[in-house]
């Protein structure tokens, strides 16, 4: 009997003490919320100008000639008038940071022919065939945006002519080196492709060329040519970003 008393006892005080423990967690504060979690902010890749790429132009071009005249000594000038131009490029780039390294080879087809007279009314003339550069690029990127500057070794194929007043013309065709320095800015429209838009200046100095015709007899005359051009083009690059 004592036996089933204790054991009556123990379960009361258990249950008692449950109730308590029970009353006590539903009296104190819940929980804290935890704290949200920021969202991770996406950043677009950063469009990279390295590897090779190839593309074509076309655009405008301006020549200027000025012959030594045989007969006063003096310089004959004439220009060519603007004309146009078109071909096609080729290089590389390696980009560090914000700088881009990078060299380039193009060649253009041009029409840029034009034509003035020397003291005694002969007609003098000149038409570059097609100019060439091999230069080197230096540049500052924007994300997608580059500028940049160029300069280097320029080539021309230059067809020049001397009428006299008997209507008869002697001619010669050579291939003129200079230099050249230029800039312009390209703008990538996607992974692979960019476009461009670039200003040159090509420098060939002077020289001497001779003409033969029944009325002159032999003509020496020193002549130079200077040729600007104006391109817009579209590059495609092998890799991107």
């Amino acid at each position: 009997m004592k036996s089933r008393v204790r054991v009556g006892g123990l379960a009361v005080v258990a249950g008692t003490a449950l109730c308590l423990a029970s009353a006590n967690a539903a009296d104190l504060p819940p929980p804290p919320t935890p704290a949200p979690v920021a969202p991770i902010a996406y950043a677009p890749p950063v469009y990279n100008w390295t590897g090779f790429y190839f593309g074509g132009h076309i655009g405008g071009g301006y020549a200027n000639s000025s012959w030594s005249d045989e007969f006063t000594g003096a310089n004959d000038t004439f220009n060519t008038g603007v004309g146009f131009l078109g071909g096609a490029q080729a290089g590389a780039n390696v980009q560090f940071n914000a700088l881009v390294l990078g060299v380039e080879g193009d060649f253009s087809w041009t029409d840029l022919k034009g034509s003035g007279t020397d003291s005694i009314g002969d007609t003098i003339s000149t038409d570059p065939q097609w100019t060439s550069t091999v230069t080197g690029r230096i540049g500052a990127a924007f994300d997608r945006l580059l500028f940049y500057g160029k300069g280097g070794l320029a080539l021309a194929e230059d067809q020049s002519s001397l009428t006299d007043l008997d209507g008869n013309t002697s001619s010669t065709s050579f291939m003129r080196t200079g230099w050249t320095v230029g800039g312009g800015l390209e703008y990538a429209l996607d992974n692979n492709w960019s476009a461009k838009i670039e200003y040159d200046y090509l420098a060939f100095g002077s020289k001497p060329l001779d003409f033969s015709t029944p009325a002159l007899g032999s003509v020496s005359t020193n002549a130079s040519l200077n040729v600007q051009e104006v391109k817009a083009g579209l590059n495609f690059r092998f890799g991107g970003p």
